[in-house]
């Protein structure tokens, strides 16, 4: 389910230079495997037995999402419902996060999209063979796109025959989401949370707050930006990551309209309230285009964006961080 948001957190050491937080209030951090990565997680809290335990908690509400999820295990209830077509009794967790799902195929005019699986497996199958899905391939795998055919109530799930889901847009920042309420069930203020996507609240010292490296998506080692948050989500989908072709042009994230890979954006990241919203914004906006998708972002409260294209052209919304100076 893997679909790595591109960021570098500042879970370790960070630069110096700062004023020092009280020495008995310190950084605690946790790691765990889910979605086929490393997740961490850093707060500050000044009983170690509370954070600990905070981490422990937080820790296994990601990976319950994971687990509940994943396109590839087959305990998850979407391998489940991909297989079947049909789910009964879905947890109350999946339909949030399917409900999420329509809501951004609305917004976007069906840009947004979680049936693409269709299109994902039609192009790993042609690549493995060593060639490019041809356009009746397309054409077969665009039938059973359809974001409208997903039906889903607190009784079952149903899917148009053929059809399958992926989640890998949404599920990581809604697992941040989850691991950040558990933190907060303990009282903790302060904390960052990185599943693949980010969320952060509160500072990590008294005077410095939560960083994050945005890669730039041409050079590996290099900062597209530089960004300081606290409460909010943030997620990036990027060309580089899960690539058909060395060209950057044939990729894993779809446009539904033309069953292939949307050429204009080289990545896009997204600051927005939750991390589940700027996971699938992320998501969405690289397949709507720049103007598109700041149109998108001007219309919804706290979301901002940072749009590159694949010629290295970047453009911030109003509200996102100046590049540094």
């Amino acid at each position: 389910m893997k679909r790595r948001s591109f960021l570098t957190a500042s879970l370790g050491a960070i630069a110096a230079g700062s004023c020092a937080w009280p020495r008995h209030v310190p950084v605690h951090t946790g790691v765990a495997l889910a979605f086929g990565t490393t997740i961490q997680i850093a707060l500050v809290h000044a009983d170690e037995q509370v954070a600990r335990t905070a981490i422990g908690e937080a820790l296994a509400a990601a990976q319950r999402v994971d687990r509940l999820m994943s396109i590839y295990q087959p305990a998850s209830q979407v391998y489940q419902l991909n297989r079947d077509g049909v789910l009964h009794r879905p947890d109350p967790q999946l339909l949030a996060v399917l409900a999420q799902a329509r809501t951004l195929s609305q917004w976007t005019d069906g840009a947004f999209d979680i049936t693409v699986q269709s299109l994902w497996r039609a192009w790993r199958e042609a690549v493995a063979r060593g060639a490019l899905p041809v356009a009746a391939q397309r054409r077969q795998a665009q039938a059973k796109v359809d974001w409208r055919q997903v039906e889903f109530d607190a009784r079952r799930v149903t899917l148009a025959p053929g059809m399958a889901i992926t989640l890998n847009g949404l599920a990581q920042g809604y697992a941040a989401d989850m691991a950040l309420a558990a933190v907060q069930a303990h009282g903790i203020r302060h904390a960052l949370l990185d599943t693949g996507e980010f969320v952060a609240r509160g500072r990590k010292r008294e005077h410095q707050p939560w960083a994050l490296g945005v890669r730039n998506p041409r050079e590996p080692q290099a900062l597209a930006a530089t960004l300081f948050i606290n409460g909010c989500g943030v997620a990036t989908s990027g060309d580089y990551e899960s690539i058909f072709t060395p060209d950057y042009l044939h990729h894993h994230i779809f446009d539904p309209a033309v069953g292939d890979s949307p050429r204009e954006l080289a990545s896009v990241t997204v600051m927005a309230p939750t991390g589940m919203l700027a996971d699938g914004l992320s998501t969405a906006c690289m397949v709507l285009g720049r103007e598109r998708a700041a149109l998108l972002a001007a219309s919804l409260p706290g979301v901002d964006l940072l749009a590159i294209d694949k010629q290295g052209r970047e453009w911030r919304s109003a509200g996102f961080p100046p590049e540094a100076s």
